[in-house]
């Protein structure tokens, strides 16, 4: 058998013993050795399987992962977040669908201390929808809003998946947070329009609710958001000023954390346990696919098969575009049966040199594709964004009604991409303005 037919054979191999459910990591570790053993030797497979691990993990970039992780869960755990909401329902109550434009600008704001979208879900989903059903809301818009919300988690830096996608790529993590950023920002505003015109044509979707605050009671309101504030703030100043890097940030995020926490007065030491041994386990299971995916991409990367695909493609004259769209295609397709890491990181190899060779800017791919495996989220059926709410709200609300609550910002969400393949400036003029 020639390299490539042993590629295409045991990339067969793989996605069988995902459809099995064999945990992602396991199966490309266990592919990528077997592959490399069928094409060369016991040798060259034993060897690969205690460097590349090795070469991986020794990224310096790679330890912001679990400093960023403990940041978010120490925020999570120690309630430091609930402000947000409250501090925006006061304030936009009034709006039409008011309370759901909270739950978006509570899902934001908690994305900028944790960077998860399960996260965000999980959290708002327990303060946001209970207050929306409680004020006669549609279900169908309370649950909706907040799990498609929660996907702006990993668009809002800092982000675990770019963090990721920049070590794969080579790319900078800090130039795919501000492109991530600014996709995020947009995402925000597209879900506010959506609501805002919805309600409009369907005032029963939300009733009103003018929540009767003085000004000192909205200025207190506003200073609930103080925590998140000083962590935002203290983190991302740094990091996007240059003062230093996204490990050093996320360091930086986590001790702050801690910190505000303590002074907030609800730091304790079953929420700090909680919150390390949470980093702990996630790190783990993230470092367990990253390091089959450094296989895979050894593996197809001596095989040629890269290489190959992207040549016959490229072949048919296909323009760049038609190209993109095929590979936006791709991404929701397994964003429908995948989690976000493991799609990412099973197909960066095959994906990256073709992008590359249709001319697109690995950074501005970097933050569509975040985007793209957001919107797997939130889609049927493996949307686990709406599995998380469905935990949250119980009965109040079947998956059925969760799912229709998202198809609208599912169609959003498509526009959005849609501008990003026709525009890549958008993301990019942040990141060239910067320079970083």
């Amino acid at each position: 058998m020639s390299e490539l037919q042993i590629a295409g054979l045991f990339i067969g191999a793989l996605f069988f013993l995902i459809l099995m459910r064999i945990p992602i990591g396991v199966s490309l570790i266990a592919v990528s050795f077997g592959g490399l053993w069928s094409m060369f030797n016991w040798n060259i497979a034993w060897g690969s399987l205690g460097i590349v691990p090795y070469n991986f993990a020794n990224s310096w970039v790679l330890s912001s992962i679990p400093a960023f992780l403990l940041m978010g869960f120490i925020c999570y755990h120690t309630r430091l977040t609930q402000g947000l909401f409250s501090a925006a329902q006061v304030w936009l109550s009034g709006l039409p669908g008011g309370l759901a434009i909270a739950s978006v600008f509570g899902c934001a704001g908690f994305a900028a201390v944790t960077g998860s979208s399960v996260a965000c879900s999980a959290a708002m989903g327990k303060i946001a929808v209970p207050e929306m059903m409680r004020h006669r809301y549609s279900a169908e818009l309370a649950t909706g809003t907040v799990a498609a919300a929660g996907t702006i988690g990993a668009l809002i830096p800092p982000s675990i998946l770019m963090i990721l996608y920049g070590i794969i790529s080579r790319q900078s993590v800090s130039q795919l947070f501000l492109g991530g950023l600014v996709v995020g920002l947009m995402t925000l505003i597209a879900y506010i329009l959506l609501i805002l015109v919805r309600v409009k044509l369907n005032p029963e979707l939300a009733p009103p609710v003018d929540i009767k605050a003085t000004r000192s009671e909205k200025i207190r309101a506003l200073g609930q958001t103080w925590p998140v504030l000083l962590i935002v703030i203290g983190v991302f100043a740094g990091l996007f000023g240059g003062a230093f890097t996204p490990t050093e940030a996320g360091a930086i995020g986590a001790m702050l954390s801690a910190l505000v926490a303590a002074l907030y007065g609800t730091l304790s030491f079953r929420a700090l346990r909680m919150a390390i041994v949470e980093t702990l386990t996630t790190t783990a299971s993230l470092l367990i696919i990253a390091v089959g995916a450094s296989l895979l991409t050894r593996f197809l990367a001596l095989s040629g098969i890269g290489d190959a695909l992207s040549s016959s493609i490229l072949a048919f004259g296909m323009s760049p575009v038609l190209i993109m769209v095929g590979v936006v295609l791709v991404y929701l397709l397994l964003g429908m049966m995948l989690e976000p890491v493991g799609a990412m990181l099973l197909t960066l190899p095959i994906v990256l040199p073709l992008v590359d060779e249709t001319g697109y800017s690995l950074l501005w791919f970097g933050v569509v594709l975040v985007k793209l495996l957001e919107i797997g989220m939130i889609t049927p059926p493996m949307g686990m964004n709406v599995f998380v709410i469905k935990g949250v709200v119980g009965n109040m609300a079947s998956l059925t009604t969760i799912f229709r609550g998202v198809f609208w910002f599912v169609v959003v969400d498509l526009l959005i991409i849609a501008l990003l393949i026709a525009f890549p400036e958008i993301v990019l003029f942040l990141p060239n303005l910067y320079g970083m």
